[in-house]
Formats: C-alpha cells, sequence, structure tokens
C-alpha cells in the first residue's frame, strides 16, 4: 500500500489491512441502524501499478495501455521526458517504461499511474465503480484530488513560477497551467452528479452527497457550485494561522458567503489528513475554531480526534515516516513536508496504544500524550472539548437560529474581538471572540440583538458559567475567551 491506500489496485475492493467487503457491509448496515449516513473517499485521479489495468496495460494490451496517459520522450535516443511536468511529491511526474518504450504519467507517486479519463472507456469503468457502491448502500462520495484529472492533451511544458528558493524538482517551481483546474473536471463531476441523482431517483432514496476536494482559488472553487457539486472550503485551513486577527476571520468568512451562488450550503473545513491540527495550528484555541464553524451556515468538516484536541505528533522518526512527500524529501528535510503528525491513530482511552489496537506496535506511533489526552478521559471530565463539541453538533442541529437563520459578522473593539449573530426573527445566537489577553466589554445594543441573552456554551479554558443572563449592552468576555449565547 503506497500513500495510505491512495494507489488503488482494486477500485470496488477492500484492503485486506481493514478488512473485508462482508465487513464494509456491516459497518454500512450498523451505520444505517445508528442513523448515521457513510461517504466513500474516491480517488478517480490514478490508479495503483498494481491494478490488472495497468499490468494489462504494461503486458501489451492496447485497449488498457489507452486506460492512462502515454507519450514519447522529447528526444527518443536520450530518454528525455515528454515534457518538463514535475509530480506533486516532486521529482518528474513521468517514467519511462522499456517494456512499452514510452512514458506514463503519474501526477502524485510513480507507483499512481494517471488514468486517461480523454478515454471513454476509463469514464465508463468510473461510472460502475460509482454504482458499485452505491448498490452497497452508501450516501455518497467525496472525490480526491479532483483538481488534476485532466490534463492538456497537448502536453506542453509549464512556465516557471518564478517563487524563489525552490530547485526545479519541487512542484511549485512551474504553474501548473496545463495540468490543474481544467474545465473538464467540472463537467466531468456533473455527470457524476447526474448519474447519482438518476440512481436516488430510481431506487426512491435521499440525495446523495458528492464533495470536490480541490486546493485551488476561490473562483476556481465556487465554480464546481455551478455543475451542482459541492467543493470543500479550505478558507480556515489554508488562510488563517494563530497570528490571525479579528478582522482577518471576518473576511475570509464573509468572502466565501458573499461568493457562493444564492441557496447553495456553505462548509467549513477546519482539519483534515493533509495539514497539520487545528489544535496545533492555534495553541489554545481549538474550541474558538470548533464553535465558530458549528454555528456558521451549512456544515461542518471535523477531522477524527480534533472533535477531542489532538495534536500533531511531531517526533515521528525518519525510520517510521509512512508519507512518501516525506520520503522524497530526504531525511534533513523530511519533518518540514511529513503529513504523518496529524496522521497518528485516534485516542481512545489510556491503555496500550491509546485503545486503538492490541498489537506491538501500530501503523504510525501513537503520540505519547494519550494517557491525559484521550476520549474516555473526557467523557468523564466535568468540562472536555468533547463535551463541548457535543452541545455545539446539537445546537447545529436543532436550533432554528442555526439551521434556518440570517448570517451577519461584525469586528468590535478595535479589532480585538469578532462577532456572528444568527437569527431566524424568533431565536438568536451570538457568538464573541476575544483575540486579546485582556478582558473586554461591549455594548451591542445596536446590533438588532434581544436585550438579555443567556451563555449557551464557552471554550474549556475560559470556564464562563453556562446558563448564565447578561445584558447586551454591557457584555463582557474574559481574556482569549470564545462565548456563545442565545436568546432565552
Amino acid at each position: 500500500m503506497v500513500d495510505f491506500g491512495y494507489d488503488i489496485s482494486d477500485f470496488t475492493g477492500v484492503d485486506p489491512i481493514y478488512g473485508t467487503l462482508d465487513d464494509f457491509k456491516k459497518l454500512v448496515a450498523r451505520a444505517k441502524e445508528l442513523g448515521l449516513k457513510v461517504v466513500l473517499d474516491i480517488v478517480p485521479n490514478h490508479s495503483s501499478d498494481q491494478h490488472e489495468w495497468f499490468k494489462k496495460a504494461l503486458s501489451g494490451d492496447q485497449k488498457y495501455k489507452d486506460y492512462y496517459v502515454w507519450a514519447d520522450g522529447k528526444n527518443k535516443d536520450d530518454k528525455t521526458p515528454p515534457n518538463n511536468w514535475i509530480s506533486v511529491f516532486d521529482g518528474p511526474a513521468w517514467t519511462y517504461v522499456d517494456a512499452v518504450k514510452q512514458w506514463y504519467l503519474h501526477q502524485f507517486d510513480p507507483r499512481q499511474p494517471d488514468l486517461n479519463f480523454y478515454n471513454s472507456d476509463v469514464q465508463a469503468e468510473m461510472i460502475k465503480v460509482l454504482k458499485f457502491w452505491l448498490d452497497l448502500g452508501i450516501d455518497g462520495f467525496r472525490v480526491d484530488s479532483a483538481a488534476f484529472i485532466f490534463e492538456d492533451e497537448r502536453l506542453l511544458d509549464e512556465p516557471r513560477s518564478n517563487i524563489q528558493g525552490l530547485t526545479s524538482r519541487n512542484y511549485n517551481f512551474l504553474r501548473h497551467i496545463y495540468t490543474f483546474d481544467l474545465s473538464a473536471n467540472y463537467k466531468l463531476f456533473e455527470e457524476w452528479r447526474n448519474f447519482a441523482d438518476v440512481y436516488s431517483d430510481t431506487n426512491d432514496q435521499d440525495q446523495k452527497m458528492m464533495v470536490i476536494e480541490a486546493y485551488t482559488d476561490l473562483d476556481h472553487t465556487i465554480e464546481y457550485y455551478k455543475y451542482n457539486v459541492l467543493p470543500f472550503n479550505f478558507k480556515f485551513i489554508r488562510n488563517l494561522t494563530a497570528a490571525s486577527t479579528a478582522n482577518d476571520y471576518k473576511r475570509e468568512m464573509d468572502e466565501w458567503m458573499n461568493s457562493m451562488p444564492k441557496g447553495e450550503v456553505a462548509n467549513w473545513v477546519l482539519g483534515n489528513h493533509d495539514n497539520p491540527r487545528v489544535a496545533s495550528r492555534f495553541p489554545g484555541k481549538s474550541d474558538h475554531l470548533t464553535m465558530l464553524s458549528m454555528i456558521l451556515p451549512g456544515m461542518t468538516v471535523t477531522y477524527n480526534g480534533d472533535e477531542i484536541g489532538m495534536v500533531d505528533k511531531r517526533d515521528i522518526s525518519w525510520e517510521n515516516t509512512q508519507d512518501p512527500q516525506a520520503c522524497n524529501a530526504g531525511q534533513e528535510n523530511y519533518r518540514n513536508i511529513s503529513r504523518d503528525p496529524e496522521r497518528t491513530p485516534f485516542q481512545w482511552d489510556s491503555t496500550k496504544n491509546a485503545g486503538f489496537s492490541k498489537a506491538d506496535s501500530t501503523w504510525l506511533p501513537v503520540n505519547k500524550n494519550y494517557k491525559k489526552l484521550n476520549l474516555a478521559k473526557q467523557v468523564k471530565a466535568r468540562r472536555s472539548h468533547y463535551k463541548l463539541y457535543k452541545t455545539l453538533a446539537l445546537m447545529h442541529h436543532k436550533e432554528p437560529a442555526l439551521t434556518e437563520g440570517s448570517y451577519k459578522s461584525f469586528v468590535a473593539n478595535d479589532n480585538s474581538v469578532l462577532g456572528v449573530i444568527r437569527s431566524n426573527g424568533c431565536r438568536t445566537v451570538l457568538y464573541l471572540l476575544n483575540f486579546t489577553k485582556k478582558s473586554q466589554t461591549l455594548n451591542l445594543s445596536g446590533e438588532g440583538l434581544p436585550s438579555l441573552l443567556v451563555v449557551k456554551a464557552s471554550d474549556v479554558d475560559s470556564n464562563v458559567k453556562t446558563s448564565k443572563l447578561v445584558n447586551v449592552d454591557k457584555i463582557r468576555l474574559p481574556a482569549k475567551a470564545a462565548v456563545l449565547y442565545t436568546s432565552l
């Protein structure tokens, strides 16, 4: 398994490491009993070099050779790659195969050859894959690396980015105008959306989720909405840091809300397996972000472990490193690149391996803080990240001001405080975040709020008493505190 299984050797199978297809069927059945939905991560851009399609391509089967992107080198005699394209994992995006006398494209690891989506047979195969999993009862798909699916067929060299300090092997050395964000990507996912909708209608089922992972600019991201799919909103991951101000937060929230087509659903991604954890990016402030994302319009996306405030394990040794991107960086630089620190096992309790496994060792080492930071301990605690998360999740689904209310953001006290108001006319929710080390007093009587509010929740460290009544014209907000208020 390469790149944690993002090298697909069988699009309709389960890796034995995780179990069997019967195990998966049981998982889906149990999820439905619990009222949960199952969304499958699908990786269409490439397969594994161990996939039967690629093996047949290497053996000379022309049909399956056309499933992949092959090209002659610039100079056949000296085996020069077809162009200057660079892999996301750094180094050439092409690998030469002597038996075929051509180069194949891999925008990621060489063991992940890119599929040729200009081939209608490949598109038909992928529709079969979607149907296979839909037939097993899943509720939608998260489409991985969506911006990479199509490449310019002319195979032209990409221009330099002119970013200083990069070598010609670094992915960001080039501007990826021929391999990223091509318009054909949008049409493909619109076809997938249409297929899923017809499937749902035919089988009298709820609409399936089709969510797109694409680390691109705002305009290209918002464009996906026009094709009836939901693009992940990575603004909190990409544009905010521990040093960000109230104005920074307001700008990022408002920009998404104002750019999104009317009637569409917003979303707010706090973390994922490709970026440092929220609690590591925002030390001591993870609750602030969790609370904010839960009260904003639309849906929030939580990476497992963030609900209990797990942090990155930054001391993973070179010998234990799994991330191919980090391995390609070499022993001296791997720590700067590795995504392993945010991928360590979930910390269930204080037993061996944090309750994740009874094995002698785990696929990545468990964070050494697991005896103090684990789910079991937080379930028992009077206040904890987990208990706050449960409160917020319930509000997110049940509070009318959040499910159907308007959105307004503001900054107060000279960029010291961020505020968000959600209201449906009958119910109101107010979120306040103090960015300073001093308590702040606010008069919000001019914001159209009820004269009296009640404290519903606060971040774990601020310890603000819940159920406390506050006058809207004199709200005292403790230093570095995030507090959630509701109407009576």
